[in-house]
């Protein structure tokens, strides 16, 4: 993977308000590879049933299945995504969200995107389709390339 643009993408998700609330950590980048982390935050992540709340999975997985999809080089949309839920984490577990590529055409792709807690329990599985606008990344510019 271009080195530029895999730093590019680091900064984008280090300034991202969303993931910055959530505390969201990009720890991984690859061509059509991407894992993400967050600690599951009781005071913040519950559900009324004192439980994650699917949102905050499905948080994880969108930065997840957003950072993927940039690594092709161009603004890269969500066109379709399909969650399992099939765990609850624990209280203070760290959550982690892969991502991978599965099939790309030139203006679509699919991903393939598990979230797994620190000992390896399986917690979601998603399955996304994206859209390739082709444009140029907006946080790119000529210099950084």
């Amino acid at each position: 993977m271009d080195e530029k643009l895999k730093e590019a993408i680091f900064r984008q998700v280090e300034s991202e308000p969303f993931a910055q609330a959530l505390k969201m950590e990009l720890v991984e980048l690859d061509d059509g590879f991407s894992a993400v982390e967050m600690a599951y935050d009781t005071a913040t992540m519950n559900n009324m049933f004192g439980r994650a709340h699917g949102g905050a999975i499905f948080s994880l997985i969108d930065e997840a299945f957003e950072t993927v999809c940039q690594t092709v080089g161009s603004v890269t949309v969500a066109l379709n995504v399909s969650v399992n839920y099939v765990a609850s984490p624990e209280v203070g577990a760290r959550l982690r969200a892969e991502a991978r590529e599965v099939n790309s055409t030139r203006k679509t792709a699919s991903y393939d995107i598990k979230v797994h807690d620190q000992d390896g329990m399986l917690i979601a599985v998603c399955q996304a389709l994206a859209y390739r606008t082709g444009k140029p990344l907006p946080f790119l510019t000529v210099t950084q390339v």
